[in-house]
């Protein structure tokens, strides 16, 4: 039936939030400072970096300074960890960059429903490097879909959406955070909107869904025999995570990874050369051969060193006209 709220009822709304990503931030914060959060759900510790020692989501650590109740389950399908969720009470639970797949037992829980905050214009791109995805498509806009969950991934019909159109330089990084910001206010837009008015989601066509899963590190290799500029869009969408690097042969026959990092240029016409293969070396940028056309790099890094402009890094590196760049095949 219809539900009608009056304001002080939605200020008061019992909601949970679940996320992880540091995408949800801006979210959590926002909803924290305007309406009332029954707790978190966000993923366990885990251990980081070289001493592996656990470590909270930055999400966590912001939860304990306002007293929020935290839970982390390992998995949230479990009948005990739903049955902690059932006593916070919760009428909406708001979901964004949480990093598990709820079952049905929990989205029955709320009597106004689970939504989830999705960072692309969805059906386009569901899964999670959706960010990445759209930057590697070429699409001209992203966005923020807020949709009604359902079990199937990211399927649930989009309750509202705002797009922003993508720059030419624009990086993984750089899409992420503009999506982080606008995210805050679409949702208090949908939460206003269910005050005097059921709101009716859009159906997503299913025909025109695409996939974009969890990227792994291995994902970074550089692909040469690509075209030059789906490479280029690679790097940029790649940019901070998983990051792009090839690998080359130094002087002494050692295999040596080198990183590349957006700013590259694109050469539409280039000299038949086989993928890979180094076709020029001059302080503006080393110039590569492509699957088609090339690229020239020019911000690099050599493992265990530091970013250098391509004019410092040719000299003493044997990165020189004929040799080749490479992927590891071991690795892929």
């Amino acid at each position: 039936g219809p539900r009608c709220f009056a304001r002080s009822q939605i200020d008061t709304m019992r909601i949970l939030f679940m996320g992880t990503g540091e995408i949800a931030l801006p979210v959590f914060r926002r909803l924290a400072k305007r309406k009332e959060m029954v707790g978190l759900v966000t993923q366990p510790d885990r251990p980081f970096g070289r001493s592996s020692k656990p470590r909270p989501p930055i999400i966590k650590q912001e939860a304990k300074k306002l007293s929020i109740p935290i839970l982390q389950p390992e998995d949230v399908r479990r009948a005990e960890e739903i049955a902690d969720i059932r006593d916070l009470k919760p009428e909406l639970i708001v979901v964004m960059a949480y990093g598990q797949i709820l079952p049905p037992g929990l989205l029955r829980i709320p009597r106004l429903g689970c939504i989830n905050i999705h960072a692309s214009l969805l059906p386009r791109h569901r899964g999670a490097s959706c960010i990445q995805a759209a930057i590697s498509a070429g699409d001209l806009e992203s966005g923020i879909s807020i949709i009604k969950m359902v079990e199937r991934l990211d399927a649930g019909d989009v309750l509202i959406e705002r797009s922003v159109p993508l720059h030419a330089n624009e990086t993984g990084g750089s899409l992420h955070d503009r999506l982080s910001e606008i995210a805050p206010d679409l949702l208090m837009e949908y939460l206003e909107t269910i005050e005097t008015d059921e709101v009716e989601g859009i159906p997503q066509d299913h025909a025109l869904a695409t996939y974009a899963p969890q990227l792994q590190r291995l994902d970074g290799q550089v692909d040469w025999g690509a075209s030059a500029g789906i490479l280029e869009r690679r790097i940029r969408a790649f940019e901070p995570w998983p990051g792009s690097y090839t690998n080359f042969t130094d002087d002494k026959g050692r295999n040596r990874r080198l990183k590349v990092f957006p700013g590259v240029g694109l050469i539409k016409e280039l000299e038949a050369a086989r993928p890979g293969e180094i076709v020029r070396v001059e302080p503006e940028g080393i110039s590569v051969a492509c699957g088609r056309g090339g690229l020239m790099l020019n911000n690099l890094q050599i493992e265990g060193g530091k970013r250098l402009p391509a004019a410092e890094l040719i000299r003493g590196n044997s990165i020189v006209v004929g040799r080749c760049f490479f992927s590891l095949a071991s690795e892929a």
